[in-house]
């Protein structure tokens, strides 16, 4: 029996010191990984600011700018800007809230927090989030638009690549296109972006609706916005297709954004908070809600 104590006592300190090593090892990855990616996110970063295109020291002249607009584009510029305001150069802005990570079945929703970094010539953004799936263990993204090129690259502590797509295609369904679309859908945060003297076509299209066209380079995205009936503002906006990706498929479906809860920051009036949806054969399937933690403008002088 004596002998029998001994084997169990040396079983239970192994176990203990193999579970203990198991921990030191998790913690270490996890600490490499958000090193690793930090460095990566920083590259990115440099790679937008060094593609920007130097903006003309110009601000809002509201009878220079709604002259021949649609009626609903004229109300949201007067909603959103103020005479003189400074064109919208760059932005730094975080967020925290939900995002569901199944792409069909159930949903999964799992908290996050983001920093985003955004130009608007040339366009350009890159999304830094960090998706919470279990306590202790996080997946990092990178969903990013930087100098024509659209980049999704999700990855397990920041070291386990799920999924790597990359490409400067123009083409529908591509990742460039899809991430264009995005920069242009949340320009509700930096709404000088919209302006026609920033390159933005609109077409009528009701009382409370138009759309809207834009180009960087060979990518071209066009979008229907939405306005709320009471304030003016941008209530949503609509791609008929964007590149969805399902399984090993890219499946074209409509997409949408709606953005709420608008506040005044630096003259501008933004939104702070917002969901975005799929708008899938089977129903809506929301799987982004957030909001504004901080936001920081960098204007043109």
């Amino acid at each position: 029996m004596h002998r029998d104590g001994d084997v169990v006592v040396v079983w239970i300190k192994w176990t203990v010191l193999l579970l203990a090593t198991a921990v030191v090892v998790f913690i270490a990855l996890a600490l490499f990984g958000a090193s690793r990616w930090s460095a990566s996110t920083r590259a990115l970063n440099s790679r937008l600011d060094a593609a920007r295109e130097p903006l003309p020291p110009l601000r809002y002249d509201a009878a220079r700018e709604l002259d021949g607009l649609p009626a609903p584009v004229q109300r949201f510029f007067r909603a959103a800007l103020k005479d003189g305001q400074p064109i919208v150069a760059a932005l730094d802005i975080e967020h925290r809230g939900m995002f569901n990570l199944a792409a069909e079945g159930a949903d999964q929703w799992k908290p996050f927090t983001s920093t985003q970094r955004v130009v608007t010539r040339r366009p350009g953004f890159v999304w830094d989030g960090r998706v919470v799936v279990v306590p202790g263990l996080a997946v990092h993204v990178h969903d990013a638009f930087v100098a024509g090129e659209g980049i999704l690259h999700p990855a397990a502590m920041g070291l386990f690549t799920l999924i790597d797509l990359r490409g400067t295609n123009p083409e529908p369904g591509g990742v460039a296109q899809g991430e264009f679309l995005r920069w242009f859908a949340e320009a509700a945060w930096y709404p000088t972006a919209l302006l026609p003297s920033q390159g933005v076509r609109w077409t009528a299209v009701d009382d409370h609706a138009a759309a809207a066209t834009m180009r960087d380079g060979a990518v071209t995205a066009t979008l229907l916005f939405r306005f709320d009936a009471q304030t003016g503002l941008v209530e949503s906006v609509r791609a008929e297709a964007r590149g969805r990706t399902v399984g090993n498929a890219v499946v074209m479906t409509p997409w949408e954004g709606r953005w709420s809860n608008y506040t005044e920051r630096d003259g501008l009036r933004v939104p702070s908070s917002g969901e975005v949806a799929w708008l899938a054969p089977e129903g809506r399937r929301a799987y982004w809600r957030g909001e504004v933690s901080a936001l920081r403008f960098e204007f043109v002088p």
